[in-house]
């Protein structure tokens, strides 16, 4: 979609539409679990402290108790890809996360943040991240570059691993549905052969809301060891 706005012309793509869409649904649950001072909590409220405690352990596992402070930061980053993961389950809906301009974007912001945050604690002493402990000094230049690399190459992985992985399960969930829903129209016959695969999808639908979750929480816990990193540097 396109128009005039105040003179300039904008566009208003797929992904850019249901990113709109994903922050809209994570502002609408982080206002639905406000408690509003309730003794009881709601159902919202139990589903957000649950989540807020598995986010929490992980970060206390990988960080330590610095990381606490990071909580909302990768809290948010969980629920955003998430939900950017499910929303593609939903029929003739679009998966933001499938989108390499989204993972490769998520992973660039995160580098340079956390990059900017290890400068901010230890000044040029984050320098001794790219030098492991007891190099030989004939070895440091050839290491130096061989971590300068493997940290830059975080901008790819991170997000290349969750675009490839969300890419995977939607095209062969796409192809079973497609072949079902050919069977189904195909005649008597293959309407009753049709069962097999519709059980199938009904099966692997399941599995694909299984792997959006990991997928997530794989995404936040690699975001939190590069925080550790910039914050212990090791």
């Amino acid at each position: 979609m396109g128009g005039p706005l105040l003179g300039a012309k904008f566009s208003l793509t797929n992904i850019g539409l249901y990113l709109i869409i994903v922050t809209g649904l994570v502002l609408g649950m982080s206002y639905l679990s406000l408690n509003n001072n309730k003794v009881v909590p709601s159902r919202w409220s139990i589903v957000q402290e649950s989540l807020f405690g598995s986010i929490l352990n992980m970060i206390k596992s990988t960080i330590g108790g610095k990381g606490e402070a990071y909580l909302p930061f990768l809290y948010t980053i969980f629920l955003y890809v998430l939900l950017s993961n499910l929303i593609g389950l939903v029929p003739y809906s679009f998966t933001p996360s499938s989108h390499f301009v989204f993972g490769i974007g998520f992973s660039v912001a995160i580098l340079i943040g956390v990059t900017i945050l290890g400068f901010q604690t230890h000044a040029l002493k984050f320098f001794g991240l790219f030098v492991p402990a007891g190099t030989p000094l004939g070895l440091v230049p050839v290491l130096v570059m061989i971590e300068t690399i493997s940290y830059l190459a975080r901008a790819l992985s991170l997000g290349l691993r969750l675009t490839a992985n969300m890419i995977g399960g939607h095209v062969l969930l796409k192809i079973f549905s497609t072949f079902t829903w050919k069977a189904v129209i195909g005649g008597p016959l293959l309407l009753i052969i049709s069962v097999v695969p519709f059980a199938f999808i009904i099966a692997f639908t399941g599995l694909e809301i299984a792997i959006a979750f990991i997928q997530a929480y794989v995404f936040t816990m690699l975001t939190a060891s590069y925080l550790n990193d910039a914050i212990n540097l090791h």
